[in-house]
């Protein structure tokens, strides 16, 4: 039995947890909330620490200072904030009780697997900065990728 089947999130140790990232940006890309019904919505747009083409944080380290929007859910309450992830992020998908899908690079033994299966945000992701004016975010939504 692999650990991610094995483990709660919480008991996950930090190789663990990060191993979990299957690369594909999605968390980087801005969301808005509904206020009345809660709704979330994703963006096309990518915090300005995306390295967009590679998918990866420039600052990862210190991602959650540079941005304090950006939150490190190893130190958060996963419960109240797993819905802002992607509905195939790998952390949300097991602290919803379900598997990693196939194209997920622990599944697939291979990272290339996450852009084979379309999943990678490289290819309509823009950055923040691009975008003048924060009303105009409503134009970017897209749905979430499943």
């Amino acid at each position: 039995m692999n650990f991610w089947q094995s483990k709660m999130l919480a008991e996950l140790s930090p190789e663990e947890w990060e191993s979990l990232c299957d690369g594909c940006g999605q968390c980087c890309l801005h969301k808005l909330e509904d206020e009345d019904t809660g709704q979330v919505a994703l963006t096309r747009i990518a915090c300005d620490l995306l390295d967009i083409k590679h998918c990866r944080c420039r600052k990862y380290g210190e991602r959650s200072l540079l941005v304090p929007e950006c939150l490190d859910l190893q130190q958060h309450d996963f419960a109240k904030y797993g819905r802002w992830l992607p509905k195939t992020c790998a952390y949300r998908l097991l602290g919803e009780g379900k598997d990693l899908p196939k194209w997920h690079p622990l599944v697939s033994g291979t990272t290339e697997s996450v852009n084979a299966a379309g999943m990678k945000a490289s290819g309509y992701a823009l950055k923040a900065s691009r975008i003048k004016h924060y009303e105009d975010y409503e134009d970017y939504i897209i749905e979430w990728l499943d």
